[in-house]
């Protein structure tokens, strides 16, 4: 069970009490005296301005989670390590929903605030830039899901058995609290602590499952590379688990509602070969585990590549497999530093898929982009879709970074670059766009520059009509 302390003075103080304390807070951060200032509320993301924090970077979260899928009460400890990188007399952290009982800060009890969806914590002492600091928060409550501006849902969501946890684009905040934008990764460790007969799972590798002597069972995940927040999850159910290796030696860890095993069986037993040969076209694979999870079908309306074990609601078929899988070179190692780049995820990822197609004596890339081009659904369905509705690196509002201009004009950018460099150079721009920015952040002009620059061609026309122009290219 997670540490627990009495709630604060601030907390349990009366809501004009705390009004007033806050007041003198705000008040003592402008002091002459003080040296911090307070760490901004938001990072101005284009679509989400209020996601992430300012004033520091998150270096690790270990999450200590009791949740019971019966009264779907979760009961739980954050400790977020950080390194300050202004003066920091306080800072804010992204948290929705649930109570807030105690805050610590390097050890002392710290003051805090909630308003909305972000919560402002006072250290007792100011911190120094540059110093990593550690706060410890505990809280509880029933996390409930977010709404998207696409109209989907996204946090935490009750499952037929269980639950899940998923955060594209910040859905995470629902379940704890953190840093939540794309551009500040960090490594997590995650314990789940469940009623026994339940699985429970995370991102990276189990290095524990211990049943207690109160009838639970907990799982201790560590997820040692970097990861963006919306990539962590954790997964509740009655799920049937099976392990193993790639052929080079990557782990394995498949947890499968027992009602989907059977559907997903053939698409899951190409897991192994998916691995090898996106390790021979984009690099070796960058995490040290790999996976799925496979919740009770329409628990979710679509399918997160959650780091090391993407996250499918009801069975999936080879290409969607594929294609959360490619995703773990394009948007988990290699993660765009804004909601704007999603094209850096989502085109690399059709591409792949079409890729995969070519290599395996399918339908060539070539012939998917110039099915698009031309709207014949003989040979993609969705060739007939409005793919060219807007620039794929410029998608005109939160609603549109998961359309399909994103997924479709973006892998057709890529097509584009082959067309215009040959394979030799493509290939190389692939391996090293994947390897070169492994575990780290990058936006579209880093990826236009990089292409450049690695294939020594002008593709000014290609950015100027594919990636950036309005209307239909022809």
């Amino acid at each position: 069970m997670p540490h627990r302390r009495a709630p604060s003075r601030l907390t349990a103080a009366a809501p004009a009490a705390a009004a007033a304390a806050l007041l003198a807070l705000t008040t003592a951060c402008t002091a002459g005296t003080v040296q911090g200032r307070p760490g901004a509320s938001g990072l101005r993301d284009p679509y989400f301005p209020k996601a992430g924090n300012g004033g520091y970077q998150v270096e690790h979260y270990d999450l200590d989670l009791d949740y019971d899928p019966a009264g779907g009460e979760l009961n739980a400890t954050a400790v977020i390590t950080a390194r300050a990188q202004q003066g920091l007399s306080s800072f804010n952290l992204d948290l929705a929903g649930l109570e807030v009982e105690d805050v610590t800060v390097q050890g002392e009890g710290a003051r805090y605030n909630r308003t909305g969806r972000e919560l402002t914590v006072r250290p007792a002492k100011d911190l120094k830039k540059g110093e990593v600091f550690r706060t410890e928060i505990d809280y509880r409550g029933k996390p409930k899901p977010i709404e998207d501006a696409d109209g989907s849902e996204e946090g935490w969501i009750a499952t037929a058995d269980g639950a899940v946890g998923v955060g594209e684009p910040i859905g995470s905040m629902a379940w704890f609290p953190g840093n939540h934008h794309p551009s500040d990764k960090a490594t997590y460790d995650i314990t789940l602590t469940v009623p026994k007969g339940y699985e429970a799972l995370s991102n990276g590798e189990l290095t524990s499952r211990t049943d207690t002597a109160d009838g639970q069972t907990a799982f201790v995940w560590h997820n040692p590379e970097p990861t963006a927040s919306y990539l962590a999850t954790a997964a509740i159910g009655k799920f049937k688990v099976t392990t193993g290796r790639t052929p080079s030696g990557v782990g394995l860890y498949e947890a499968v509602a027992p009602a989907e095993a059977a559907a997903s069986a053939p698409a899951l037993a190409k897991l192994p070969e998916i691995v090898e040969w996106g390790s021979r076209r984009f690099g070796p694979y960058p995490f040290g585990t790999a996976g799925a999870i496979v919740l009770p079908a329409e628990s979710l309306t679509y399918a997160l590549e959650t780091q090391t074990k993407p996250v499918f609601s009801g069975a999936p078929d080879e290409n969607l497999v594929l294609h959360e899988t490619a995703h773990q070179w394009f948007g988990d190692s290699v993660s765009p530093k804004s909601w704007k780049d999603m094209w850096l995820n989502e085109g690399f990822a059709t591409y792949a898929e079409w890729l995969w197609s070519e290599d395996h004596g399918g339908t060539t890339a070539q012939q998917y982009f110039d099915a698009f081009l031309t709207g014949d659904t003989a040979v993609d369905k969705a060739a007939g879709s409005d793919w060219a509705a807007f620039p794929p690196a410029a998608p005109p509002s939160a609603k549109d970074i998961s359309e399909t201009p994103v997924y479709v004009r973006g892998a057709m950018v890529l097509q584009r670059i082959r067309q215009e460099v040959g394979d030799e150079k493509f290939f190389a721009l692939l391996r090293g766009w994947a390897t070169d920015h492994k575990h780290g952040n990058a936006s579209t002009a880093d990826f236009t520059a990089y292409a450049e620059r690695s294939t020594g061609h002008d593709l000014k026309k290609v950015w100027d009509v594919w990636l950036y122009g309005e209307g239909r290219p022809k």
